[in-house]
């Protein structure tokens, strides 16, 4: 489930790109299919464990070229990365920045990694549907590593130009997701027993994996109004 378009980002072969905040992967799979070497960093040991696990895999599938295109793991903090400045090319932060005390900081750690003219692209929840599961449920954010603030798009776009960047494009994603973690909320976070969390849940799973078009269409009719997820794409100037 890819929340960013890397046609927007773009990505280009041979480019080196930084996943940080990689989860288990989920971006940083896309960048190998695509022909670029990227670098997965997270702060959970296991999710970059698992993540090398998948690169190792892949690369046994033939799902992308090991002599062209290269996965590597850090274990890390956006804080305080140990990587040279004006390392790469392109940047993926995603779903990262609403659990960090200090975005501030992090911004500017992933502006200095970043080479000029290389790109990133942010993601965040969306501030209508990530309040209204706040309002919902205090466990929803409440919890060690959870949320600690929401991101309106005005307010991510100037923290990022103060930064430095250069703000370009906008878009949303996952409007289907947002329903689901209002009923979440609704029962209780941990709830996944509830019948209707259930087959809201198998109803997500199969349309990842299958991905029909009915739904594809659907979701993209409703990214503006309800998208789980904000993405904002800026420059690092020249």
């Amino acid at each position: 489930m890819l929340t960013i378009r890397y046609d927007a980002l773009p990505l280009h072969a041979e480019e080196m790109v930084l996943d940080i905040g990689c989860g288990f992967g989920r971006h940083a799979y896309e960048v190998l299919r695509r022909g670029g070497s990227v670098v997965a960093v997270d702060a959970s040991h296991d999710e970059v464990a698992s993540t090398a696990t998948m690169f190792a895999a892949m690369a046994l599938e033939n799902e992308f070229d090991p002599s062209a295109a290269h996965g590597f793991v850090v274990q890390g903090d956006v804080t305080a990365l140990s990587f040279p400045t004006d390392t790469f090319d392109r940047v993926i932060c995603s779903e990262i920045l609403e659990h960090i005390p200090s975005d501030t900081a992090a911004m500017a750690e992933l502006f200095r990694v970043l080479r000029p003219g290389g790109t990133i692209a942010v993601t965040v929840p969306r501030f209508g549907p990530e309040k209204v599961n706040w309002w919902l449920s205090d466990d929803y954010h409440n919890v060690p590593g959870g949320h600690i603030r929401i991101y309106s798009r005005r307010t991510l776009e100037r923290r990022l130009r103060d930064a430095g960047f250069r703000v370009g494009a906008h878009h949303y994603a996952h409007a289907l997701h947002s329903p689901y973690w209002w009923l979440k909320c609704l029962v209780g976070t941990t709830n996944d027993d509830n019948r209707f969390v259930k087959a809201y849940h198998r109803l997500l799973v199969w349309d990842i994996m299958k991905q029909p078009r009915a739904t594809r269409w659907l979701e993209r009719l409703l990214n503006p109004v309800l998208g789980k997820s904000l993405v904002v794409y800026a420059e690092k100037p020249q």
